[in-house]
């Protein structure tokens, strides 16, 4: 069967996904058995699974040596600014200094990019914040659509900041807050605070008031975390 090039970027992608759930599922803890034998096993061409193959070196995900063969890296050498890597990463790796390490992270940057939206963000850029934090209110933790509006909400300050280095980090903020997310939904007693936080994050920038938004973003970072002590 032929296909166009957006049929194979999708079967690519879908090939890629399904890849990686086997590799959570514990399929390839030994190693990845040669192209012909995974091309079979997905149903895919030799061309579909070497670009699959591709995208999964790129990543530093896996680890090809003559005589040796295929194995896939430990999870520490992946390289986490790739989107797919960084969900990969969230999903697969029990370590709770590596989720530690993204809540740090988004305290660190959050907070700076709230400031220097409420310092540059345009009229539009409030306008975006604010509808996304009307989504949030209308998705409490455990509905269909939280997760995802908590994401738009970051990524609306994120780009109200007009930082464009902020940008390229998002998939690390993207991975703190799925992890700050499994917590929310255990503690759905705390959305009615933590409401209160988000709307004065965004009062905050709608007044352009920098150090009050820097404060607002760090409260919540900070009260949205999960304790890893226990």
């Amino acid at each position: 069967m032929e296909h166009d090039g957006h049929e194979d970027r999708s079967l690519v992608s879908q090939t890629f996904d399904q890849f990686m759930e086997d590799l959570l599922d514990g399929a390839w803890a030994d190693h990845v058995p040669p192209q012909d034998v995974l091309a079979k096993n997905y149903d895919v061409s030799r061309t579909v699974l070497r670009e699959v193959l591709a995208m999964l070196l790129a990543r530093n995900m896996l680890d090809i040596r003559p005589k040796i063969g295929t194995h896939v890296r430990p999870v520490h050498e992946w390289r986490i600014l790739n989107e797919d890597v960084l969900y990969w990463r969230v999903r697969l790796d029990p370590d709770p200094r590596f989720r530690e390490a993204l809540i740090g992270f988004h305290r660190l940057i959050g907070p700076v990019a709230t400031a220097q939206a409420a310092a540059r963000g345009d009229a539009d850029d409030i306008a975006a914040i604010r509808l996304a934090f009307d989504a949030l209110r209308e998705s409490p933790p455990g509905q269909p659509g939280f997760l995802a509006a908590r994401e738009v909400f970051a990524m609306r300050i994120l780009a109200a900041s007009g930082n464009p280095l902020f940008s390229q980090l998002a998939p690390l903020v993207r991975g703190a807050l799925a992890v700050a997310g499994r917590q929310a939904v255990q503690r759905k007693q705390d959305w009615p605070d933590t409401l209160i936080l988000y709307g004065r994050v965004v009062d905050a920038i709608r007044r352009a008031d920098a150090g009050e938004a820097q404060a607002a973003a760090l409260a919540l970072i900070d009260h949205t975390s999960p304790d890893e002590s226990g």
